[in-house]
């Protein structure tokens, strides 16, 4: 429980002082013990300074100087509703100023050509620019499309690399018809639809249409299939290139669109010679600057960088990349502050972050204009967009004049010699560098400010991003292929080297998911049908035999709760005392699952989670996931049971669970202090964001992070005697 007391100055009733008290109860494993922790902090100034939560990302400033430097409020009931009516459509003024907008689009000149093209062939492949137009005018017109084949319901379905993109062309599509999303225009992502009867035009991730390739594999309720973003390559479409090149043989009716940024060849030549349609674009200059020197932080930069252009450039948006959450968090804080200091010479700013796993009503600040002047003839105001790669996708966001390009971005690598995924930054490739670049030039002139040298740029980078599949552990990808009774890859467009395809059939061996044979057992079918990679479905359907599902259950859907806690720096020392009544020091595992209870014991309140620092949309996200996995257990008839809390099999049962699924992913401490992978003998530290307490001799890790060293992020401590019997499953 906890209480805040506000003290108030007698000269001007304005409160001086806040003073927070928190006190928790925590049970641990090792004291066998109840203990009670208090803490508090204390903040002061001329004015109210808000603990930051779902409702207020940044800082209240209290003088009139910093006013005009501003994040974004996420609260989700202050998403704009003008210009719609009561019944959730748009006005007729609104709808009118879409439909001119959508005749300026360069696609529209194409649009008879592109039914021409769809109408003879089969497969057709179309480049065009990011912002032309292809996601969402091309998909409605594939719709018009006859097929020889009549079903009583048959759609348009259009793939997106990420569930940001799904969801925001859906959002698009629906606003131009001037119908409700959910009705006649929909999406699908991972443990969200937003469908129904009506739906004839749907948006989802290239991995939500393998899933859906399960239950129907002819795709038989589609008329048209449109693959867009394919120069993104992801580990899904490489996989749905060469399912539906199977599909394509057993259904004439079935058309296929394949939409890509940049022109390849290979794709070409893959779907045998299929015609390429080329949407010509007017794309306005864009001026390219590098640095003198190579830069070693590049999160500094890319902040001066922001903070130079608002000070000395034209009026104009601001698009910078970043390669993580908690950096863009972080670099949205330190310009509001530099910005703020600034004062009224410059003028107002609005900041907005961009990621993928941001809430759909929270994505839409990305499409709000600039604010407007403080004063009448005052400095302009600026929109600043901080994002990952998640804005090179389909999403065109208007009026960005000035792009900033660290050069870098985070992706996934596996070593299948060893065994191990590591979560790296490693520089771009040219292409990806040119079509960032490509941004600044969409309505306005533009500028590009690379932070890395033109040495770099020609010399030191590939020319197109690898596909996914030749860098990722294919567990999960296998599991669904055995489902699919695909027999092999070998028609695949990109083969994935033997040594990871062998290894990944190892992994799903030894989770019990194929047999001798290279067959789905009983457990491996169960587990496919979890949108979830092999460890944590395994961990899942199990875990009813430890008496725990229910809390493996919140366990899974923390999981995806990325960067759970909002602390800026100047809170550090406050959120370090009020943290102490949800860790245990046990494991990460055990302090999510203590998060999650707390968010439910306190019935899910806003103002809870603002006190504690807790991001709230990204609980709801977990108890949204939650809520779809409990559906997935009950039509695979898996029980719902849970242990005492405070009996004394509690934390046994839960890390014995764990440990039933990620029994390859555990370290061990050696005497050096570091700790040694069991699974491919990397040494790795515990990650600085852990909650154990101290060093165990056993832990076992959800993933590893490769930095300056490599480090293994949410770990818990097991014990050696539980795990022996995996190991000896492993050899």
């Amino acid at each position: 429980m906890y209480f805040t007391f506000t003290f108030y100055s007698p000269e001007n009733n304005k409160p001086v002082l806040l003073v927070f008290l928190c006190f928790s109860l925590a049970r641990s494993r090792s004291l066998k013990r109840v203990t009670l922790a208090v803490s508090g902090f204390w903040f002061w100034g001329d004015a109210p300074i808000r603990v930051p939560g779902a409702r207020d990302r940044g800082i209240s400033m209290s003088t009139e100087r910093k006013r005009n430097a501003r994040l974004f409020d996420v609260d989700r009931s202050s998403v704009s509703s003008e210009g719609y009516s009561l019944d959730g459509k748009l006005d007729s003024q609104r709808h009118s100023d879409i439909l001119q907008k959508r005749e300026t689009l360069p696609v529209r000149k194409q649009k008879n050509e592109f039914l021409d093209v769809l109408k003879k062939n089969q497969v057709i492949i179309l480049v065009g620019q990011t912002g032309s137009g292809k996601t969402t005018q091309f998909v409605l017109e594939a719709f018009e499309v006859e097929t020889s084949v009549k079903r009583p319901k048959m759609m348009v379905a259009c793939t997106q690399p990420c569930p940001v993109a799904a969801v925001s062309a859906s959002q698009r599509v629906a606003e131009e018809m001037n119908v409700i999303v959910g009705e006649e225009v929909g999406y699908s992502i991972c443990f969200e639809d937003n469908i129904s009867d009506k739906t004839v035009l749907k948006y989802l991730t290239d991995g939500m249409l393998l899933r859906e390739a399960m239950a129907k594999p002819l795709l038989e309720m589609y008329r048209v299939i449109i693959i867009d973003e394919a120069h993104e390559r992801t580990l899904a479409t490489s996989v749905l290139f060469g399912y539906l090149k199977l599909v394509l043989g057993m259904r004439p009716d079935l058309k296929l669109v394949v939409m890509s940024a940049t022109v390849e060849a290979k794709l070409q030549d893959y779907f045998d010679g299929a015609p390429l349609m080329k949407i010509y674009c007017v794309q306005h200059p864009v001026d390219i600057f590098y640095t003198m020197k190579p830069e070693s932080d590049f999160l500094g930069a890319t902040i001066r960088s922001v903070v130079e252009i608002h000070q000395r450039e034209e009026p104009g948006d601001i698009l910078a990349f970043l390669t993580r959450q908690e950096e863009i968090e972080e670099a949205c804080h330190r310009i509001s502050e530099e910005i703020g200091k600034l004062g009224n010479k410059v003028g107002p700013v609005e900041i907005v972050y961009l990621h993928s796993t941001l809430p759909p009503d929270m994505q839409q600040k990305i499409f709000e204009p600039a604010p407007p002047p403080l004063v009448e003839d005052g400095p302009p105001g600026r929109k600043i967009v901080v994002s990952t790669i998640t804005a090179e996708t389909s999403l065109s966001i208007d009026r960005i004049a000035y792009v900033i390009d660290p050069g870098v971005v985070e992706q996934k690598f596996y070593d299948s010699r060893v065994g191990v995924e590591f979560l790296m930054v490693s520089p771009v490739s040219r292409d990806r560098a040119d079509m960032r670049a490509s941004l600044a030039g969409r309505t306005v002139p533009g500028k590009c400010f690379r932070l890395y040298t033109e040495r770099s740029y020609n010399q030191d980078r590939h020319g197109q991003t690898d596909p996914e599949i030749l860098r990722s552990n294919l567990g999960s990808i296998v599991l669904i292929l055995k489902k699919l009774e695909v027999p092999d890859l070998r028609h695949f467009m990109n083969l994935p080297a033997e040594e990871a395809l062998t290894r990944a059939l190892k992994e799903l061996s030894d989770l019990g998911a194929l047999d001798d044979k290279g067959n789905l057992t009983e457990l491996g079918n169960m587990m496919s049908k979890f949108p979830l990679d092999p460890q944590m479905a395994k961990m899942l359907v199990v875990s009813p035999g430890f008496n725990c599902s229910n809390e493996i259950l919140s366990i899974c859907a923390m999981l995806s709760a990325k960067f759970l806690f909002l602390v800026p720096n100047c809170f550090r020392e406050g959120f370090d005392k009020v943290k102490a009544r949800f860790v245990d020091t046990d494991g990460d595992y055990l302090t999510l699952l203590n998060v999650y209870n707390e968010f439910k014991r306190n019935k899910e309140d806003l103002s809870w989670c603002d006190t504690n620092f807790i991001n709230y949309s990204v609980l709801k996200s977990a108890q949204n996931v939650r809520q779809h996995l409990v559906q997935c257990m009950s039509r695979c008839g898996i029980e719902m049971c849970r242990t005492y809390l405070y009996g004394p099999e509690y934390y046994d049962n839960i890390s014995k669970a764990i440990l039933a699924g990620y029994f390859m992913q555990v370290a061990h401490l050696e005497c050096t202090g570091d700790y040694l992978t069991v699974k491919g003998n990397q040494y790795v530290h515990l990650h600085p964001s852990n909650f154990l307490g101290g060093k165990p001799e056993w832990v076992v890790y959800n993933e590893i992070v490769s930095t300056s060293m490599n480090f293994i992020r949410t770990a818990m401590d097991v014990r050696g005697e539980w795990y022996v019997p995996s190991l000896l499953i492993m050899c």
